[in-house]
């Protein structure tokens, strides 16, 4: 059974359990109430058993019969009906042939004893009443018929029934159309639930209502599928990644491999008897030797700050650290102008990795703008962190260069000549050493043309 139709079957079975209960309740009071009403009736009529003027019961009233027994219960001695039973269409009670008081109980001055018997002829019944006569000493019956009291009983049921099956009627309809409302959410669920199975991810339970349990599981569930969703993007993006990395460090890869190959197949034709063609061969594999480690070691810093490894956390002077980049930077490229603008700041992290940000930059520099172009760097405190940017005069960098130029092996010239850059690793060193030290780095444009770098490092406690 669904959960729809086992609440409604649940609900009705309650509702028929409790209607049931009042019923048999009303009916067991309503009965008791007249059977004490019936036996009252009887008491009165046996009191005026004898006294001038008794006429039974009047017209419209029920059947009475008395009879007047001797002392042993069988001998009858009297009888008077009212109405009189050959004359009216009326069955007397089928009384037994012997009645005794046995078992009889006191009711107020007289011992009573009450019981049913049924009509003779006809379905009917009679409340009798037993008790001693005090004038003749013998033992007086007295029989009421109940057939009123079984028409109200009757009734009663009928009405009873009829009540109660309009209830639950109306009550299943009602529970039918409430749960089905308080249900839709969930029906709503299993669409989205479908749908998501066949791929769409961006199915949302609608109309989700923090009021209800059914619409708090399904703000829940839109809560969770948002975060499967991110998390699926964000796994496509980094297998899409990955794959790019990968074609990118093989293509890297495989030039300077080819390089050496040619140099060694160079050899292998009897370079080695030619001195001028072996140290061109020999130069020739130790340039590309040294490229392809300088690539691998990259690869490998890359994949030990994608790992989370720790750095080595100590202070650093970071205006030291600056001010020997752009030492080394002015003796590699003599001929270029470079600003030096610092102040006293220290941080904590790994004196050697922040150097090597501060060199890549550098070179960033070297390898996209002309030769002598000024070049301005300055290290300063800014809102509580320090921050380092490099300002170059080069041709600076387009609006979509500026939200991929971290990226690992990004270039703003697609072609990969060495004339126009590295293997595009620099920056992504640039950009995850940084996070790896706490900071962020971010890429915008000069006020008057030209690139500027920032990154902004957090400082060392109570500096």
């Amino acid at each position: 059974m669904s959960l729809r139709a086992r609440l409604v079957l649940g609900v009705i079975v309650l509702a028929f359990l409790g209607l049931a209960a009042a019923d048999v309740a009303t009916y067991t009071s309503l009965r008791s109430f007249l059977v004490n009403r019936t036996n009252s009736t009887l008491d009165s009529l046996q009191h005026a058993f004898g006294q001038p003027g008794f006429a039974g019961s009047g017209p419209g009233q029920p059947p009475v019969y008395i009879q007047l027994r001797a002392a042993d219960g069988t001998t009858i001695v009297a009888r008077q009906s009212s109405p009189t039973f050959g004359d009216e269409d009326v069955s007397p009670p089928k009384l037994p042939k012997t009645i005794t008081l046995a078992g009889a109980r006191r009711r107020g001055p007289d011992l009573v004893r009450y019981f049913n018997v049924p009509a003779q002829s006809e379905d009917g019944r009679y409340r009798v009443r037993v008790s001693k006569e005090p004038h003749s000493n013998g033992i007086l019956v007295v029989a009421l018929s109940l057939s009123d009291v079984d028409d109200t009983l009757h009734r009663l049921l009928v009405i009873e029934g009829a009540v109660t099956l309009a209830v639950l009627t109306g009550l299943a309809l009602l529970a039918w159309w409430l749960v089905r409302d308080a249900l839709r959410p969930l029906q709503e669920i299993e669409h989205t639930a479908g749908a998501i199975a066949a791929g769409d991810l961006s199915q949302r339970v609608e109309r989700a209502d923090d009021r209800t349990e059914v619409g708090r599981l399904g703000l829940a569930l839109n809560a969770m599928l948002g975060q499967i969703e991110s998390a699926f993007r964000a796994r496509e993006r980094s297998e899409q990644k990955l794959r790019r990395f990968v074609a990118d460090a093989s293509h890297e890869l495989r030039t300077p491999l080819a390089a050496v190959r040619a140099y060694a197949e160079l050899f292998t034709r009897g370079a080695d008897r030619r001195p001028d063609d072996l140290a061109r061969s020999m130069a020739g594999i130790e340039r590309e030797s040294e490229r392809m480690t300088l690539l691998v070691d990259d690869l490998l810093l890359l994949a030990h700050l994608d790992e989370g490894r720790p750095f080595e956390r100590e202070e650093v002077q970071l205006d030291d650290v600056v001010h020997e980049a752009v030492d080394s930077a002015r003796a590699v490229d003599p001929e270029r102008p470079i600003d030096l603008e610092t102040e006293p700041l220290v941080v904590l992290g790994d004196h050697d990795r922040l150097r090597q940000i501060v060199d890549n930059l550098l070179a960033n520099v070297r390898a996209h703008t002309p030769d002598a172009s000024p070049v301005h760097v300055s290290v300063a405190r800014s809102n509580g962190s320090a921050a380092i940017e490099v300002a170059d005069s080069g041709p600076g960098l387009d609006e979509s260069d500026l939200d991929r130029v971290f990226e690992r092996f990004y270039r703003a010239d697609d072609s990969r000549s060495r004339s126009t850059g590295g293997v595009g690793l620099g920056l992504s060193i640039v950009a995850a050493v940084a996070q790896a030290h706490g900071g962020t780095v971010d890429a915008r444009s000069g006020d008057d043309g030209g690139a500027v770098f920032r990154i902004v490092l957090p400082l060392a406690p109570n500096s």
